[in-house]
């Protein structure tokens, strides 16, 4: 029996959740990790942003930002590549990737500029 993976086109449906799944995804990933770090081994307060905590969180926020980044401005372009029912699949799903970006970023922003364990 063989199974065939295909690539899951950027006009399927499927694309309107998953925007918003990888930004929980990344939301409960960096926050939980978070609060481990800081359980498990808490940075010295004096050390301020500059630490090994910040350093990964901030890694994968602008993992998950180039992720969701690359998926908007795909879907974006799919769209301009198909009309009806698959354009508005893709532009949707573009807003939605968009969305979700921003909703990183904008979550991400005390990562740079507040000390991890206060």
């Amino acid at each position: 029996m063989t199974i065939v993976m295909q690539r899951l086109h950027l006009t399927h449906p499927l694309h309107f959740v998953i925007g918003l799944t990888l930004w929980s995804a990344w939301f409960v990933t960096v926050y939980g990790g978070h609060a481990v770090a800081c359980e498990v081994m808490p940075p010295d307060p004096e050390q301020g942003v500059f630490t090994l905590v910040n350093a990964l969180l901030l890694m994968v926020s602008l993992a998950a930002v180039a992720l969701l980044a690359a998926l908007t401005v795909g879907c974006y372009r799919m769209s301009k590549h198909h009309a009806g029912r698959l354009s508005f699949n893709a532009r949707v799903s573009a807003g939605l990737y968009l969305f979700s970006t921003f909703g990183v970023l904008f979550a991400a922003m005390p990562i740079i500029g507040i000390p991890p364990c206060l």
